[in-house]
């Protein structure tokens, strides 16, 4: 190595072991003001790695599969009374037709969630039994999706139609080992209908960044020929259909030459086609008048500029403590500058000394993250864990050092520019644009603390108008019981004993529950009189019986519910409002109509309910008598004895049932689970946005502290002039509360307009009232006052004599 080299690695090793020196003195001299900065940072820091870990957990779902780059999902579009739609379910033969009709399908598969449809399956040897959700699907389902296998081979699992392929833990659950589990004959039913089946393969149980949650794949085969024999017609939907299309497919000609190519199969087709990546769904998921509108992608925008303005405001805190304790450092820049530092030097010990501090606060926002972590992932519902510390060690090390040099950048330029002659001199004085400066990041940070704060309080609002708003049937007080066994197979007889049960009211029946994320299963084939040419209308479709309406208490606008009066009640049909008001029937009762090619007649018409969250648009419903086909039983019980009839419930239910557990959820907690996205995100928004006050707050503190210290000798005088400890803390307090004021000023307005785009996305929206910002305002202001207060009594009630005694 040459010696000049040497000699300058030599000099900058002795730099910057000298610079650490002094930051260590610095720190240790000003314990108060480097404590409120580690805090500061730290906390910030903590911030910003669990909302990266966050969001890098929601960036990888579904991205794990090996065909992900040319893996798509067919989506289906249609306009329905000017609106268009976008569709999950599609056609069970579509796949196949895809496949043999265009060259750029390399593959394609057929997937059907008879759980996601509502249809019970219930598995069980000699000895137990079990419920569990599960997937019927093309033959190479583990050809297109990378669910490794641990038992059996890709290409022949799934081609015998009565093969069952499980999970790990499916098969330790039934068979105690994977081993046992291979060549068994097993047992199950949807409907009460007994099936059989032999499991060919077991894969390792399905990562929880996943979307699609299954325990075993049965056969499409199987499917569409003795469990949902009408799936194979093409006026059906309900399946999804997924392609891996061959590389270097362009998306948008592929997109454009499957528009209509439903019209080769089905006379009449009023729906369209199109492809959407499929690990884009899970955060690209929400469409708008059949155009992408963001989805969970939101929420990770949102969360990620939140890391961003915690760190932010925690580097202005560093910044405003640096810049306003500058007098304190002008001997040791003066006799630096005198003996021959350059700028470049100072700025460089400054930037040194801001990363140390950024480096030891780095240490307790690890201690942090590894102490919130497991709270972090109950109110996420993720299951984060310490390896992401250690797998993303060189982003967080980045991170942390980006932060120190913006925290330190400020102030390493503002003190290496003094002139040395002012600063040996002390004669140097803060000019207006620097407290300018100082004063504009506060205000900077309570405003964006004030956003945050706002934004939690719609988002409270939202949530609270989904949770009360009248759904159009009864929720509370109703428990829904899965029909199995015996109990399915003589519904009358179980339900008659049902109502025997003391605290029940009422009881009916239907296949699916009544609300549902996904709407439930939905028809196109509905055909009446007058219907024009041009309208396709997905109706959401319901069996039920003829108590269901009334068990509900779903209100009948016009006409009758399903009664027992009636000779032929399964000729019959109830529509809800939405439906008969798309379809442009006037008079509906009486009417007649063609369901699945069957004639019926309109019986009443429903009010309008919601058959999912109620942050989506109604959906035109229709109820059909099939008292046979039915799934679930819903019971009405006496308000106030709820867990005493639970119990007399469950004893009839194994009583009559044996061998079968007894599923039951209350309908309000499903209808209340539609939403735990927006719960989760609320509960996260209000603890960051916490935490960015408490950062702010530790800012404010600080510069309160150091603006008292300076105006000691000020309030001293004015205390000895006659000043009251009163008119002591109104001056104190006075400075403080302007720039909260400003910052009340400007954050209103920007939280309106960012929370108004927010809530666009919901089709029935809380209004953003006043009282949220003045309950926003009056919250800030008195947390700013509360910090300040303390320096500022401890200021107003100190002896004026020890103050001036030096003058």
């Amino acid at each position: 190595m040459p010696n000049d080299i040497k000699n300058i690695i030599i000099k900058q090793t002795i730099m910057i072991k000298t610079h650490l020196k002094i930051a260590w003195r610095n720190l240790r001299r000003n314990p108060l003001f480097s404590l409120i900065n580690i805090l500061g940072l730290s906390t910030g820091l903590a911030s910003a790695f669990l909302i990266f870990f966050w969001v890098t957990d929601e960036m990888t779902v579904d991205t794990f599969h090996e065909n992900d780059q040319n893996l798509y999902q067919i989506l289906m579009k249609s306009e329905e009374n000017g609106v268009i739609r976008v569709h999950e379910g599609t056609q069970g033969p579509l796949a196949e037709a895809l496949e043999k009709d265009l060259p750029e399908v390399e593959d394609a598969v057929t997937v059907m969630n008879l759980e996601r449809e509502g249809m019970a399956i219930t598995f069980s040897d000699d000895e137990n039994t079990f419920k569990t959700e599960g997937l019927f699907a093309s033959k190479n389902f583990f050809n297109v999706f990378s669910f490794p296998l641990m038992r059996g081979s890709i290409d022949q699992v799934l081609q015998d139609k009565d093969a069952i392929v499980v999970s790990e833990n499916f098969a330790l659950k039934l068979f105690g080992s994977v081993d046992k589990a291979l060549n068994h004959q097993i047992k199950y039913s949807f409907f009460g209908k007994e099936q059989s089946g032999k499991i060919t393969g077991v894969f390792e149980d399905v990562p929880s960044n996943s979307t699609m949650k299954f325990s075993f794949v049965g056969t499409k085969k199987k499917l569409l020929e003795d469990i949902w024999t009408n799936g194979k017609e093409w006026y059906n939907t309900g399946p999804q259909t997924y392609l891996v299309l061959k590389p270097n497919t362009d998306q948008a000609a592929f997109n454009k030459k499957i528009d209509r190519f439903v019209d080769k199969y089905l006379d009449g087709n009023m729906f369209s086609l199109f492809t959407r990546k499929y690990s884009d769904a899970y955060l690209k998921g929400n469409y708008v008048d059949g155009i992408q509108s963001g989805g969970r992608i939101t929420y990770v925008r949102l969360f990620s500029f939140i890391a961003i303005l915690v760190l932010l405001i925690a580097c202005i805190n560093f910044m405003n403590l640096s810049t306003a304790r500058v007098s304190r450092r002008f001997k040791e820049i003066g006799i630096k500058k005198t003996v021959g530092s350059t700028k470049r030097t100072l700025v460089v010990q400054f930037l040194t000394e801001s990363i140390f501090l950024t480096c030891l606060s780095l240490i307790l926002a690890l201690l942090l993250v590894f102490l919130l972590i497991p709270a972090f992932n109950y109110v996420s519902g993720k299951e984060l864990d310490l390896q992401l510390i250690f797998q993303n060690a060189p982003v967080l090390i980045l991170a942390t050092l980006l932060t120190g040099l913006i925290s330190g950048s400020y102030p390493a330029f503002y003190l290496s520019g003094f002139s040395p002659l002012a600063t040996l001199k002390g004669a140097f004085k803060t000019h207006g644009g620097e407290l300018f400066t100082r004063k504009g990041l506060v205000v900077f940070q309570f405003m964006a603390s004030l956003v945050l704060i706002i934004s939690v309080l719609i988002i409270n609002n939202q949530l609270n108008f989904a949770l009360t708003k009248p759904i159009g049937y009864q929720k509370d007080n109703i428990v829904q019981i899965d029909l199995e066994g015996k109990a399915y197979d003589n519904i009358p007889f179980f339900f008659d004993e049902i109502e025997k049960v003391e605290g029940v009211e009422r009881v009916g029946g239907l296949n699916q529950s009544i609300v549902r994320e996904d709407g439930g299963s939905s028809t196109y084939g509905i055909d009446w009189a007058g219907k024009p040419a041009d309208l396709e209308v997905d109706f959401i479709v319901r069996d039920v019986d003829e108590n269901l309406t009334q068990t509900l208490n779903i209100e009948m606008v016009e006409g009758e519910p399903f009664n027992e009066k009636l000779g032929s009640p399964e000729s019959y049909v109830l529509f809800n409002e939405e439906a008969i008001r798309i379809m442009g029937l006037k008079n509906p009762v009486g009417q007649k109509i063609n369901l699945w090619g069957e004639d019926k007649t309109i019986l009443g018409v429903m009010k309008d309910f919601h058959t999912a969250s109620v942050m989506q648009p109604i959906s035109p419903v229709v109820f059909k008598y099939s008292p046979n086909h039915l799934a679930l039983a819903m019971v009405r019980i006496h308000s106030g004895s709820e867990m005493k009839t639970i119990e007399n419930l469950k004893r009839l239910y194994t009583d009559y049932n044996p061998g079968y557990n007894f599923n039951f959820t209350f309908q309000d907690q499903m209808f209340n689970a539609q939403y735990s996205s927006e719960q989760r995100i609320l509960s996260l928004s209000k603890y960051f946005a916490i935490l960015a006050i408490f950062i702010s707050c530790l800012g404010l503190f600080g510069l309160a502290a150091f603006n008292n210290e300076m105006r000691v000798k000020e309030i001293g005088v004015r205390k000895v002039l006659g000043s009251s400890t009163y008119a002591i803390l109104h001056l104190l307090f006075l400075d403080f509360l302007k720039l909260v004021l400003i910052a009340i000023l400007i954050a209103s307005p920007i939280a309106w307009y960012l929370m108004s785009g927010w809530l666009q996305q919901f089709a029935y929206r809380t209004n953003i009232g006043w009282a949220v910002f003045v309950i926003a305002s009056i919250l800030t202001i008195l947390i700013a006052l509360l910090t300040v207060s303390f320096q500022a009594i401890k200021a107003a009630s100190a002896n004026p004599v020890k103050s001036l005694r030096t003058e």
